[in-house]
């Protein structure tokens, strides 16, 4: 079924000479696939069965572009963007390698040092998954992370069902404390959504990035992501090299699930199967679930 909806949209674009979509799984919140082609390079096709709005697929190409043209990141070619349609150029797996993985963190630290901001936030609203990112520019990135970034997630039916009042509580005395338990970091171009699925190569097998939900935001927004989802054995390395090039001081570890939690929240928010998002959002606030 996820093929025929692909293959219609792709022919409902002018897309006619694609011949059959093979499904790709590795995403959460969208239908995606390979398209053959009868007479030019298979490409790679996602869409919505029911898209949250008409421009999810426009700001998904332009935060490729950002990511390309600002932050010097390698992206797949954007052939087509539409209100229906995403269409790329394909890219490869990843190697399972260590020299890929400190190419990354060069990549990244090069992208993260290059593109300082003096505000947090973006010119536009963009998508996480299937809910809208805020990034209305503010100056203070505490006040920034606080309410578009972690508060943004209460109200949600799936998040108030997971957390009782005890812990919306804490995460709301979390985020007043917010200075106190993060450095005083400036903005930068982040990806915003650097889980280890949205980690792919060139062809020639340089990094190569997908699926951003781009803002001006702490650098440790993507770092959190990679760190705390799981990352292969190989990508060890990654966190020595990048925290080398940018300095890292020695309690960088310990911020780590304070920034994840904008990220458990959004996966929270949306998905039946949290994969363990609540479980580590409420071990994360269990210091704050009464006041000290």
């Amino acid at each position: 079924m996820d093929s025929k909806i692909l293959l219609e949209r792709l022919h409902r674009a002018g897309m006619r000479d694609v011949v059959a979509v093979e499904p790709v799984t590795g995403g959460l919140a969208a239908l995606a696939g390979i398209a053959t082609r009868r007479d030019a390079p298979a490409v790679f096709v996602k869409a919505f069965a029911d898209a949250p709005a008409e421009g999810v697929f426009v700001t998904e190409a332009h935060g490729l572009a950002a990511l390309r043209e600002r932050g010097g990141v390698a992206t797949p070619e954007v052939i087509l963007a539409d209100r229906d349609l995403l269409v790329l150029s394909v890219l490869r797996p990843r190697p399972p390698s260590e020299h890929f993985w400190e190419q990354l963190a060069h990549v990244l630290a090069r992208m993260h040092l290059s593109t300082i901001h003096p505000r947090f936030g973006w010119d536009h609203d963009n998508w996480l998954g299937r809910r809208r990112q805020i990034n209305t520019w503010d100056d203070n990135g505490f006040a920034f992370f606080a309410q578009h970034r972690l508060l943004r997630w209460l109200g949600q039916p799936r998040v108030d069902a997971a957390l009782d009042p005890g812990y919306r509580a804490a995460l709301e005395r979390l985020c007043d404390r917010l200075p106190d338990l993060l450095p005083d970091r400036p903005a930068c171009l982040t990806h915003g959504d650097l889980w280890a699925q949205n980690i792919l190569a060139t062809p020639d097998g340089q990094p190569a990035l997908i699926d951003p939900a781009v803002s001006y935001m702490w650098a440790e927004v993507d770092l959190a992501h990679v760190w705390s989802t799981a990352p292969p054995p190989e990508a060890q390395r990654f966190f020595d090299v990048y925290a080398e090039l940018t300095s890292l001081d020695s309690d960088w570890r310990a911020r780590m699930p304070i920034v994840q939690l904008r990220q458990h929240l959004a996966v929270l928010a949306q998905f039946d199967d949290d994969w363990g998002a609540a479980d580590q959002i409420r071990a994360t606030l269990a210091p704050f679930r009464t006041q000290t």
